[in-house]
């Protein structure tokens, strides 16, 4: 049984949800200065925090969803009206008036439903910058443990925004990607991480020193136990015309995903690097990427094929040897 498969059976047998007032969550997202969409969910209620992380992790997996809720989202000064579907969720694409653009960076984006609060994003928008960057975050970003599945659940419910292990170094990475232009690079998050873990998650890049992410994670259920990654990021390669470069790890099936993703659109992906998290005896898997141990390695690499500065990687360099 995959990792979060394993989480949504416990998560079921394990806690019952106690809840307090209406909420509306709503997404970062990634989007052009003619076109934004934005994403979220409602919830008949917020979850409470719970007397534990145990029980504030389970609490928010079993928020119970409002579906036909109507959603008024407003962003640089348009706004649109769309009603949640299954499980609460809610998509607004939102173009540019014509003759007038977006402005490109990042922007605040609202949005709120009858008896909830208004709720705040932000939508990164993406000017001429050469590439945007598209990662996972199990084992990419945080230490997840996902092939030891008793330590998976360990770091998913046991562990929150402010205690979940980062991996070492990949703060800075992804910060030089982000500052290694002329302009600044955006990234989005494309992960089998539940959607109802999007605070979670967006507190502990916060809070870690990683990029602001626009944020494309898994709706648990039945018809997401495979393949729920590729749709994401078809959308956005369809949506963003700009080259990408893709980060994953070797642990599942990023090389495979990022693979077919690369076959699919050709001329698109500038380069994909994966960290070893184990399952790397067939190389194969791996042709055309870089495979690396430590960020650092990758950072070389990066440097070479012009994604990041000198300065970064020489700075990335100095931190890493103050780390005890």
């Amino acid at each position: 049984m995959g990792g979060w498969r394993v989480i949504c059976v416990v998560a079921a047998l394990g806690a019952q949800a106690a809840f307090a007032n209406p909420v509306v969550l709503l997404w970062n997202a990634l989007g052009t200065p003619k076109s934004v969409t934005v994403s979220g969910r409602v919830l008949k209620a917020a979850p409470s925090q719970g007397s534990s992380t145990l029980s504030k992790n389970l609490r928010r997996l079993l928020s119970s969803n409002a579906e036909g809720m109507p959603v008024e989202i407003s962003f640089a000064n348009q706004k649109k009206t769309v009603t949640s579907g299954l499980d609460g969720i809610f998509t607004a694409q939102i173009e540019a008036p014509e003759g007038h653009d977006f402005p490109v960076g990042i922007n605040s984006v609202t949005a709120t439903s009858p008896g909830a609060d208004v709720v705040s994003a932000v939508v990164d928008v993406i000017g001429d910058a050469d590439f945007f960057v598209i990662s996972d975050f199990d084992d990419t970003l945080a230490v997840s443990e996902v092939l030891e599945k008793r330590n998976l659940l360990r770091n998913a419910l046991l562990k929150d925004e402010s205690s979940q292990t980062p991996v070492q170094g990949m703060a800075a990475f992804t910060t030089c990607l982000r500052d290694g232009g002329p302009q600044r690079r955006a990234f989005a998050l494309v992960s089998g991480s539940p959607v109802q873990f999007s605070y979670r998650t967006r507190r502990f890049l916060f809070t870690n020193h990683f990029p602001l992410f626009g944020e494309y994670l898994r709706n648990l259920s039945t018809e997401t136990l495979s393949d729920y990654k590729q749709p994401f990021i078809r959308f956005l390669m369809k949506s963003i015309p700009n080259q990408v470069v893709l980060l994953g790890d070797s642990g599942e099936k990023d090389p495979e995903i990022y693979a077919q993703m690369r076959q699919e659109f050709p001329g698109r992906v500038k380069a994909i690097f994966i960290r070893n998290a184990g399952r790397t005896d067939d190389q194969n898997r791996f042709e055309g990427m870089t495979l690396f141990d430590t960020p650092e390695t990758a950072a070389k690499v990066a440097l070479e094929q012009k994604l990041i500065t000198s300065q970064c990687l020489q700075a990335m360099s100095v931190a890493e040897k103050k780390v005890p």
